[in-house]
């Protein structure tokens, strides 16, 4: 009996067990696909295909349903050879600028990286922030930048960052977001980028400036919103290609770190160029690949008019005078073998 109520015991034990790894294993599921702090952010965008763009919304906090809001909207990642560009918006209540204060949110230029992950932390763990501050991010790959930019209709950087901006407005307006001004980070003219948000967002008050992220704290928030991603989005990516860089040291990304310089230069394949880390459609690109790829050439299309074995199936159809007589030259079987037309048609 004793021996009986032991294995009851163990297998109650086994039981407890394995429903404990069942609920920690839907947790890693559920963990993998919300960014709840910092630390969830590197395994959220490494479960991702880094060839395609993702876009990620935060949970809308209710108070940001109900009273109308402030949006900003700043990018990451533009000017370099490496990695994504990332755009990333924030919103808020009008009259929650204190709760941006409290997390530190000023010109995210003048911001150290560490700083900056502090604040982004802080945004999604503590409850004064996450109550009435969201955030959503669009990484997009540099796999579509540069097919984007070589397609055969072709999309500038400009194009794909305003229509990035627009994208991710409108994911918060179908969220629920009671939005009633825009703050955004200029691309380009400010005037040109105003006026198309303006005609695309009528109802809205549009601020379009340059230095935006230094002047508006709810743009400064969108702006480490979009660093803070793309930083780890560097540091967890994932190569296809097979490469293994350690601590993937190719450097910022910019064509002048000469760090990133050796990576390019030290990482062309011959046949098929760079890896997908790599934005093709950069001059500093296309120069270190002319100097080592090899040469590809492609055959020309046949310019010659295609030869014909008989006679054209149209030639048939000519014959017609100006006076209207018909004067069709006789077939050519009708002639080897002596025959006449009996009835003119």
């Amino acid at each position: 009996a004793r021996k009986m109520e032991d294995i009851k015991e163990i297998k109650t034990e086994n039981e407890t067990i394995i429903e404990e790894d069942a609920t920690q294993d839907e947790d890693n599921k559920e963990n993998l696909n919300k960014i709840t702090s910092l630390k969830s952010l590197g395994p959220f965008i490494a479960e991702r295909e880094n060839s395609k763009n993702t876009i990620y919304l935060s949970d809308v906090p209710s108070i940001c349903k109900e009273q109308p809001c402030m949006l900003g909207v700043d990018e990451a990642g533009r000017g370099p050879v490496l990695g994504p560009m990332v755009y990333g918006i924030a919103y808020c209540p009008l009259d929650s600028k204190k709760a941006l204060e409290e997390l530190g949110c000023a010109d995210s230029k003048q911001l150290t990286e560490e700083k900056r992950d502090i604040i982004f932390n802080d945004l999604n763990t503590l409850e004064y922030a996450n109550s009435c501050i969201g955030w959503a991010v669009e990484i997009i790959s540099p796999n579509v930048i540069s097919t984007s930019m070589y397609r055969r209709t072709k999309c500038s950087l400009n194009e794909v960052s305003m229509d990035s901006a627009m994208g991710l407005i409108q994911q918060a307006i179908d969220a629920g977001v009671n939005i009633a001004e825009v703050y955004v980070d200029t691309v380009g003219p400010p005037e040109k980028y105003q006026e198309k948000l303006l005609k695309r967002f009528p109802n809205f008050k549009i601020t379009v400036a340059k230095k935006a992220d230094s002047t508006y704290p709810i743009v400064s928030a969108a702006s480490i919103c979009a660093k803070v991603t793309r930083d780890h989005a560097l540091k967890v990516w994932q190569f296809p290609e097979g490469l293994v860089i350690k601590d993937n040291a190719f450097g910022s990304g910019y064509p002048g770190d000469p760090v990133t310089k050796r990576f390019l230069s030290e990482h062309i394949d011959l046949v098929f160029g760079f890896p997908r880390l790599v934005r093709f459609s950069w001059s500093t690109a296309e120069n270190a690949l002319a100097d080592k790829a090899y040469d590809m050439e492609f055959d020309e299309p046949d310019s010659e008019k295609p030869k014909y074995a008989g006679t054209k199936l149209t030639k048939f159809f000519k014959g017609t005078t100006k006076t209207g007589e018909v004067k069709r030259e006789e077939c050519r079987f009708f002639k080897q073998s002596h025959l006449n037309n009996v009835i003119e048609f």
